[in-house]
């Protein structure tokens, strides 16, 4: 059976049952905190367990990373609509110990793109309209810093209001453990 068949079938059994009940919330998040994390799948039930959060209680953005790298891409906008239009009113920025874009390397992930069938074609016409994909898809460093420089970015978008707190931390995947790197309180 295929992942999408199964997925369906669990579906119409929790439909079915009315196992969704216990989820209904509002669009609103409760705690008008709106967070970007890392799509890692060690997060997906620890962080709002280590966050004290339920369903509901936040809007959750999650990206490779934890890292918006374009102040006016999609990541950037949904903050901006989580804040406007959804009632937020803070930002939480979370990466994570042993992530993977600390190690990625970018001609590796080039070649992968290769071996996949992506044509040489194609990557050349992405980097002639100045598309650098060794650039797009590198990593960073250090997490303290990706997280640092994502807080920066947001902080100072010209479109994010100027008492809007943003702040920085990283979790240990393993222990849940949280440590606060940047208080958006203390400007």
């Amino acid at each position: 059976m295929s992942h999408i068949s199964e997925i369906m079938e669990y579906n119409h059994q929790f439909v079915e049952d009315k196992m969704y009940e216990k989820y209904l919330t509002g669009k609103f998040p409760d705690k008008k905190i709106v967070i970007i994390t890392c799509m890692d799948t060690r997060l997906v039930e620890l962080l709002p367990k280590a966050m004290n959060l339920k369903n509901g209680d936040v809007k959750i953005i999650k990206i490779a990373g934890a890292i918006v790298s374009h102040p006016f891409g999609s990541v950037m906008r949904s903050v901006l609509v989580a804040l406007y239009e959804l009632s937020a009113d803070e930002v939480i920025v979370v990466g994570h110990l042993d992530c993977g874009m600390a190690a990625l390397n970018a001609e590796h992930m080039i070649q992968e793109v290769r071996n996949r069938g992506i044509s040489e074609e194609v990557l050349s016409t992405l980097e002639h309209s100045g598309i650098k994909l060794s650039r797009w898809l590198h990593g960073f460093e250090n997490i303290k810093e990706g997280v640092t420089g994502t807080v920066n970015l947001i902080k100072n978008h010209p479109l994010l209001p100027g008492d809007v707190p943003v702040h920085g931390m990283i979790i240990d995947p393993n222990t849940g453990e949280l440590e606060l790197i940047v208080d958006g309180y203390n400007k």
